[in-house]
């Protein structure tokens, strides 16, 4: 049975070491006596003590084996009702509590036995937490066991955004070390992600570091919600600083829309200000937002644009925010702009109003200039419309006999 502290542990540790010195002193002959031992039964007696030492010695560790055996089959079990139970707190309060239990050399089979359930996706944040303990404990046997047994790069990331949150230095080493090729680094998304909140310069360094890549992509992702937590102004001179221009693109895509939220003025004028990629896919997402909070700001500022794609992306926003709630007075604003609408400005007015007014969706069709493209949007929407209302359907395709080939035979 354990000790049930350190204290009583060091307290039997005294009184064993007490003990022994005492037997010593009242059983050993004086070296000033003068008594020689003799070949008899005297020398008989340490014989049978070092036997009997000897066996005792065999028992005790044998009886260590048998208990840390049953200590550790008890507490995967333990481990596996843990994960198997429904209640997310509950799970996560009795994990934590097992972990506290463990030490570094549990975590390996502990991992083993929850990996060998099969339920890795639905118990993600149970497995990280298993992860995460570990990589406090032993980072590189962690690593290693990650390496070797899984796929994937949750394991791996998780282990070294762990690590990188204690001794980022050593994890960039092990990254550096372990990656082979000219590629992107694949290990440095889950570092950056660790540094990402305790020294964002160190990782927008190893960011900026990284070739255009799927892994800088991910890295990326990491970064920017401790970006957003340090206010616009902030997330947007931390863009400006960037070189790299596709970069750069990439990280005013991901912070505009959420920018928009709070100021879509401010973010439409900021996207205006910094043509390219990012503009170029978010204008109308903010315009969107806008015209959902203040319409009547989001046209005046529309209005003020030049001809061009940034009118007309501005103008796709504002129609696919009134069109979720008033059809035809999206269709008044097409009607209103026609120079300004683009097939994409009518696709996007389709997609929202089809839901309110299916009708006068499937009737704006006709304004794409592209014929496939507009043989695939009266495909799309009257198989769509099918399924939702045939009636209603076969009653528009036989009124428009030129649709009516895109209605599916029932």
């Amino acid at each position: 049975m354990k000790p049930k502290s350190l204290t009583t542990l060091a307290a039997l540790v005294v009184i064993g070491i007490g003990g022994f010195m005492a037997g010593r002193n009242s059983s050993a002959p004086s070296p000033d006596s003068g008594t020689t031992a003799s070949s008899g039964s005297s020398q008989g007696r340490p014989e049978r003590s070092t036997a009997r030492d000897s066996a005792t010695e065999v028992a005790r560790k044998a009886r260590t084996e048998r208990e840390s055996k049953t200590s550790t089959t008890g507490r995967l079990a333990k481990l596996e009702a843990i994960v198997r139970g429904e209640n997310p707190l509950e799970r996560n309060r009795a994990l934590l509590a097992l972990i506290d239990q463990m030490g570094p050399g549990d975590f390996e089979d502990a991992v083993a036995r929850f990996r060998s359930l099969g339920i890795t996706d639905e118990r993600s944040a149970e497995y990280a937490l298993l992860l995460s303990a570990w990589a406090q404990a032993d980072p590189l046997t962690a690593l290693a066991y990650a390496k070797k047994n899984t796929q994937g790069d949750f394991a791996t990331s998780t282990i070294l955004t762990t690590w990188a949150s204690t001794d980022p230095e050593a994890a960039i080493r092990w990254a550096t070390a372990n990656h082979q090729g000219d590629g992107a680094n694949p290990y440095m998304p889950g570092i950056i992600r660790g540094l990402a909140s305790s020294d964002p310069a160190r990782a927008t360094e190893l960011l900026a570091s990284m070739p255009k890549s799927t892994e800088r992509g991910e890295a990326l992702d990491f970064m920017v919600p401790h970006l957003l937590q340090q206010g616009p102004e902030a997330t947007k001179a931390w863009i400006a600083a960037i070189r790299d221009d596709s970069l750069r693109n990439g990280a005013m895509l991901r912070t505009a829309e959420t920018l928009a939220d709070a100021d879509p003025a401010g973010t439409a004028a900021w996207l205006l200000a910094n043509p390219g990629q990012a503009a170029q896919r978010r204008l109308d997402n903010v315009y969107r937002v806008w015209a959902k909070q203040d319409q009547r700001a989001a046209l005046s500022s529309f209005n003020s644009l030049p001809a061009g794609e940034e009118r007309s992306n501005a103008l796709r926003g504002v129609i696919s925010s009134v069109a979720n709630q008033n059809p035809q007075a999206a269709t008044s604003l097409m009607d209103r702009y026609p120079n300004d609408v683009t097939d994409k400005v009518v696709e996007y007015f389709v997609w929202h109003s089809f839901d309110s007014d299916p009708s006068a969706a499937i009737n704006a069709i006709g304004r794409i200039a592209d014929q496939d493209q507009r043989d695939r949007m009266y495909r799309r929407t009257l198989n769509y419309w099918n399924d939702r209302d045939p009636a209603a359907a076969s009653a528009w395709a036989a009124q428009n006999p030129g649709a009516a080939n895109h209605l599916p035979a029932r």
